[in-house]
């Protein structure tokens, strides 16, 4: 996901490309303030938790491919919180425990869009987590929402002990420079952003780009589901039978829209074509398979399964419950 373009104008710069800390709730705003914005599941062998990095609003001018009136229609009744500024759009991260093995599937947006995401350290810090305890940070693309993140205040890596993997055509788009200017308006300020968040990691011999059939973390395999970016995978995570989990990154944004409509796009979106057909797919094989579901803007904690619904799908979200000791 990339930020709509007039907030991104509203914002230097500058202050898009800072990483800045978080500051902590006062006494005084306690009472306004929500619990903490993690979830922990169980899936098979694996622990999930869902992390919390805020919301954005999207415009629903952003969805082309149907009619105004097809999408007044699917969005009629369902209730998606909704401002001048567009649809309230979830931002989220997922801590999955395997093996003795910590993998966090995309780091949320620090500070690259403003004081109304950057969620994520918190809300692990609420969750327990050591950020030190972090072996593997997966990126499903480079976006500043999924891999702003992985920079601490300072500039150094949040993740001080993690492998940072990205897909090698993502990493040829987004880390060279060269391609930002040819890049539409909307997403050129992702470029410099892609490129300081990668570069500690990089010093320090942890980014490693790879490529369908490279040797990944043991029990994970990486969906190539390109579209939205030119390099964007989708995270399949094993936690023993009946217990696959789909880490999906950005196959659906207006998830109100596009489970039922898959080919209504995204105006972000690199390939529209390509992400439509990574979108059809992947919706039919889950439901198929029955695989856990995580998505990134999907409404928090955005766990859950596809269905079959009519000619198109709908969305089976996660039922909260204890998590067994």
């Amino acid at each position: 996901m990339i930020l709509p373009a007039s907030a991104l104008r509203a914002l230097p710069l500058p202050a898009l490309l800072a990483i800045a800390p978080l500051s902590s709730v006062s006494a005084a705003g306690a009472a306004d303030a929500q619990v903490p914005g993690f979830q922990r599941h169980d899936i098979g062998t694996l622990r999930v938790t869902a992390l919390f990095d805020g919301v954005v609003a999207l415009p629903r001018q952003q969805l082309h491919g149907l009619a105004p009136g097809q999408v007044a229609r699917l969005l009629d009744g369902r209730y998606v919180p909704e401002s001048a500024d567009g649809l309230q759009t979830a931002v989220n991260a997922y801590l999955v425990e395997r093996d003795g093995r910590r993998l966090l599937v995309d780091a949320g947006t620090a500070q690259c869009f403003g004081d109304a995401l950057g969620q994520v350290p918190r809300n692990l810090a609420a969750a327990g987590i050591d950020p030190a305890s972090i072996d593997d940070v997966l990126l499903t693309h480079a976006h500043p929402d999924h891999m702003c993140g992985v920079l601490a205040a300072d500039g150094a890596p949040a993740f001080a002990n993690a492998t940072l993997w990205l897909s090698a055509a993502d990493a040829a788009w987004w880390l060279d420079p060269a391609h930002a200017a040819d890049a539409p308006e909307m997403v050129r300020p992702a470029f410099a952003m892609a490129q300081r968040a990668a570069a500690p990691y990089a010093a320090r011999g942890r980014l490693r780009r790879f490529s369908p059939g490279d040797a990944l973390p043991a029990g994970v395999r990486a969906l190539d589901s390109r579209g939205h970016t030119p390099g964007h995978v989708s995270w399949l995570i094993d936690g023993g039978a009946d217990a696959q989990l789909l880490v999906w990154g950005d196959i659906v944004h207006y998830h109100a829209v596009q489970f039922a409509r898959p080919e209504a796009s995204y105006e972000a979106d690199s390939d529209p074509a390509a992400a439509i057909a990574s979108r059809r797919r992947l919706l039919a094989e889950a439901a198929t398979r029955g695989w856990w579901v995580a998505g990134a803007h999907l409404p928090f904690p955005g766990l859950g399964h596809v269905r079959r619904d009519g000619d198109g799908h709908a969305w089976a979200p996660v039922e909260f419950a204890p998590v067994p000791r």
